[in-house]
């Protein structure tokens, strides 16, 4: 029951999800409301224009068909007439087509905003398979828009249907008047009809935009494997992750124990623990921790120190409050300077000592009581030894 969970699309789709679909040209879309949009909008230029647009449109035809006989044997004066008459209708009708352009424009706006998509221009040659073809032709998404054209065109023709039986009168009215009135009243009509359609497209559009965000979502929801592996791939895959930072603590650990043999003391806990100090005389400062680590890493600087001849001080106390409080590739505490001092004076004639060739009297000897301030040394508390 676990893996069919898994393999269920029962998440909603993520963000990165969303946005790789937008990408991809996979936006909400409505027909519906780009016709409701369109035809509003037509309606509305037309409805605010009337006035100017009867006026154009009286003028053009006046112009059509007001001509001299000697005009009407002239085929060049026709043509430059006929282009005049063209330019002047699309000038009629330019402010409508704008509209209608915008109103276009604005219906993915209405449904989360534009996107340009170049890889949904890429040619995908799987839609030419006809099995597939064939296969959405019987889908139910395909059943789903065939219901729904149905009850679009009975919506419609219920509007159209309800308009004609509403002004019967009015229409067979018509014949009784003057040609300007009876045309008046019949652009009246027109409007009010035209209307009506917008108020169904209206309906239609109301139900079919929630449902197309239905499916869009729908259609994007996510299993749980989808998920934890769009997570690996965010955050990383943990294993590769781990391998990563082993690989970096290993070349980290092989770097600092190259700076074992340039250490000035190896100071050690004897077992436990062991940093290496060196101090640059020449540098304003006080010593610098080249080198630290317990147990095993211990013992691997240890065997670095004894190979390279670096000298080897067991001084437990300082050796855990350096390991504690000192952090590698920086300075050592100033509450630790008494401390480190006593042990870089005995680095210092042991080096006298090896300078002379054995000719001072005696080999130094190693101090064994450093004292370490109160609280700076871990195993006091018996935590660590």
């Amino acid at each position: 029951m676990a893996e069919e969970s898994d393999l269920e699309r029962t998440e909603p789709a993520s963000a990165r999800r969303l946005e790789k679909a937008r990408a991809e040209g996979q936006v909400p879309q409505s027909r519906e409301l780009m016709a409701f949009l369109i035809m509003a909008a037509a309606i509305g230029g037309v409805w605010l224009n009337g006035d100017w647009l009867t006026g154009h449109a009286t003028g053009i035809i006046r112009h059509g068909l007001t001509f001299d006989r000697s005009a009407a044997f002239d085929t060049h004066n026709l043509s430059i007439t006929f282009a005049t008459l063209s330019w002047e209708g699309l000038l009629m009708a330019a402010p409508i087509f704008a509209l209608t352009i915008v109103a276009a424009l604005m219906t993915p706006v209405a449904l989360g905003g534009w996107t340009f998509a170049p890889e949904a221009l890429t040619p995908r040659f799987e839609r030419l398979d006809p099995s597939k073809g064939i296969g959405r032709m019987f889908s139910w998404q395909s059943i789903g828009e065939l219901v729904k054209a149905v009850l679009k065109a009975l919506l419609i023709g219920g509007v159209v249907y309800w308009m004609v039986s509403h002004q019967q009168g009015q229409l067979f009215a018509l014949l009784g008047e003057p040609l300007e009135g009876a045309l008046a009243s019949f652009a009246r009509m027109l409007l009010f009809a035209a209307m009506a359609m917008v108020g169904g497209l209206a309906v239609i559009a109301a139900i079919d935009v929630p449902f197309q965000l239905w499916r869009y979502y729908q259609g994007l929801r996510m299993t749980r494997e989808e998920l934890r592996q769009e997570m690996k791939e965010l955050e990383g895959d943990p294993l590769l992750k781990a391998r990563i930072r082993s690989q970096q603590r290993e070349i980290a650990r092989r770097r600092m124990m190259s700076e074992v043999p340039k250490a000035d003391i190896v100071v050690t806990n004897p077992t436990h623990f062991a940093v290496a100090l060196k101090y640059d005389s020449g540098a304003a400062g006080a010593p610098v921790v080249v080198a630290k680590g317990m147990n095993i890493i211990a013992q691997k600087i240890r065997e670095i120190a004894d190979e390279h001849k670096v000298p080897v001080l067991e001084a437990p106390p300082l050796a855990r409050a350096l390991y504690r409080h000192a952090e590698l590739g920086d300075q050592i505490p100033a509450t630790l300077y008494a401390a480190v001092a006593e042990v870089m004076a005995y680095v210092y004639q042991l080096n006298r000592y090896f300078a002379s060739a054995g000719q001072l009297a005696m080999m130094p000897t190693a101090p064994t009581a450093i004292a370490v301030p109160a609280g700076l040394d871990p195993g006091l508390g018996g935590a660590e030894t």
